[in-house]
């Protein structure tokens, strides 16, 4: 594990009083640990940003299975991603809806693609893709500052 560094931050009152509400809320013992997260959250939002980033992501939908020809054409743009799609789980959450939940891989801008191609598709209610990689260690050399 890598060596813990302190360092001091400096904040107005009122920010502080929110963040500590706000970690306390979440369930974090300490601030450190929250804005350890709350780092990593940002440096995998950079590393993703690039649309040719490898990265990894769910995509969450839930759909009306008795709309016409709907399952034809999610399977269908299934099929023609097929190399980005790890794996794929269907829930039948009711009479009428359908839940599932694709696990994706490849450059980040083809993820984005599927992900708005699926999800304007009539009779997709509603649906959300959560994008990740791994948090990369910096390649610059390390160079310690005070401040």
């Amino acid at each position: 594990m890598t060596k813990l560094v302190r360092f001091g931050i400096s904040m107005e009152q009122d920010l502080l009083d929110n963040f500590d509400h706000l970690i306390s809320h979440k369930g974090y013992s300490n601030r450190s640990e929250a804005i350890r997260d709350i780092v990593r959250e940002k440096l995998v939002e950079e590393n993703t940003s690039s649309p040719y980033e490898h990265i990894y992501a769910a995509l969450v939908y839930i759909y009306d299975h008795h709309k016409r020809n709907l399952e034809k054409s999610l399977s269908s743009l299934q099929h023609e991603f097929f190399q980005n799609i790890i794996s794929t789980t269907h829930v039948h959450v009711d009479h009428d809806s359908c839940l599932e939940v694709i696990l994706l891989q490849g450059k980040a801008k083809v993820i984005k693609t599927l992900s708005e191609k699926l999800l304007s598709i009539k009779g997709v209610q509603h649906g959300k893709l959560t994008i990740t990689t791994p948090v990369k260690s910096s390649n610059k050399q390390k160079h310690h500052h005070n401040h």
